[in-house]
């Protein structure tokens, strides 16, 4: 596993965002860890701080619950672009790989978040674009979040980062603590979840790049508790029914 280029902008009585300089960020988590809302989010934060421009690539290719091209006009909208199986393919459990995903991954004109699903055949499938990865021009960042049971203990979390590695043919070059409950995430949840993450990356070598978590939780605790960067999140994966939060 290889380390991380990487700063942390510090400000008194201010968020320290994630400072994140390689071009191509892939997001990588299994089921439920949330990844694609980190995703959605970064790239909204990345496309309202700098002066390059933003793609999205969904590769959450296989069986994916919450998708980052459901935002695809959202995204549009704020200049990102997006790239995602579109008309009748674009809701397909399928694993569909698109020839732009390619030319953007070798493009130097922009910058690229990939929405990765950890599930064996999704990670296979960006496996097959391993060799497209020019080593320090990119970072794959596992999400990890103590309240799903592949990565509820630091033995899981390592078993499940050896695999997804083996699978995609890449090495993870930095963590993202992303422990939640959807609605009912507190800042015990918050907690557990960061110090499980500094177990990891104590074990492994790598980095803590950034803690997430929804914008209102981490408003209301102490955010110097936490000795990594933050990225406050705005729920954008929804339900029908669910009431949209303030934008980012």
């Amino acid at each position: 596993m290889i380390g991380m280029v990487y700063e942390m902008t510090k400000k008194p009585n201010q968020v320290r965002y994630p400072q994140l300089i390689r071009p191509t960020i892939a997001i990588v988590g299994g089921f439920g860890s949330g990844k694609t809302e980190i995703s959605v989010n970064l790239a909204k934060f990345l496309a309202a701080n700098e002066s390059n421009p933003v793609t999205l690539v969904d590769l959450d290719l296989v069986n994916p619950y919450f998708r980052s091209r459901e935002t695809v006009k959202e995204m549009e909208s704020l200049g990102i672009g997006v790239i995602s199986p579109a008309g009748a393919h674009a809701f397909a459990d399928l694993p569909i790989l698109l020839p732009e995903v390619k030319g953007a991954i070798e493009a130097d004109n922009t910058r690229l978040i990939l929405d990765v699903g950890g599930d064996a055949q999704g990670t296979r499938v960006f496996g097959s674009l391993s060799e497209c990865f020019v080593p320090g021009r990119y970072d794959m960042l596992m999400v990890l979040n103590s309240r799903r049971p592949q990565t509820a203990d630091l033995e899981g979390c390592i078993k499940t980062m050896d695999r997804i590695e083996a699978a995609a043919r890449l090495k993870f070059s930095g963590l993202i603590a992303n422990s939640h409950m959807i609605d009912e995430t507190d800042l015990e949840v918050i907690v557990e979840g960061y110090e499980l993450a500094r177990k990891v990356s104590k074990v492994s070598g790598l980095p803590l790049v950034f803690l997430s978590a929804r914008r209102a939780v981490l408003e209301a605790v102490d955010q110097s508790r936490f000795d990594c960067a933050l990225l406050p999140l705005t729920r954008l994966m929804l339900k029908p029914w669910e009431k949209r939060e303030d934008p980012l």
